[in-house]
């Protein structure tokens, strides 16, 4: 197992993510959902959190939609028939995680419902803000305040 990085690393380490500074580390690219319908699923989160949509290979040979989360970063939609939803999607389980300015939180709780999310509070405390939601497919992703501190490792 490689070595624990302490807070002041972990800070760091997002740093030069952040910055494009660091050549020799992965960074996130994208990730891929599955889901019955590519184009609502597209609408959802461009209308909850603002992902936009990109241009796609053309080699797909199936419904598609690539949206850009940030700078780098894409999910990428693949329609598949007979999608469902994992049993292990939830807060101890598969979910996926995302910054997000807290003094937004109230507006995208309030588009998230307002498209079909369900709201999920934690079931550990933090000493941030933070939530969860389930998507219209079945995901769960995890909204956490950015810029926080990451706490720390208990021994």
């Amino acid at each position: 197992m490689g070595k624990v990085l302490t807070q002041k690393n972990r800070e760091s380490n997002r740093s030069l993510f952040m910055n494009g500074d660091n050549r020799n580390s992965m960074a996130f690219a994208h990730f891929t959902l599955a889901t019955r319908d590519v184009e609502r699923t597209s609408d959802f989160f461009l209308q909850t959190l603002g992902w936009q949509p990109i241009d796609r290979p053309a080699n797909i040979g199936r419904r598609a939609a690539w949206l850009l989360i940030a700078p780098g970063q894409e999910v990428h939609l693949l329609h598949v028939d007979a999608f469902e939803p994992s049993a292990f999607e939830k807060e101890f389980g598969r979910h996926i995680a995302f910054f997000y300015p807290v003094s937004e939180f109230d507006a995208l709780k309030r588009r998230l419902v307002q498209f079909g999310a369900e709201l999920i509070a934690p079931e550990r405390s933090t000493p941030f803000d933070r939530f969860f939601f389930k998507d219209p497919n079945g995901y769960v992703f995890e909204i956490i305040e950015a810029g926080h501190a990451p706490e720390a490792r208990s021994h």
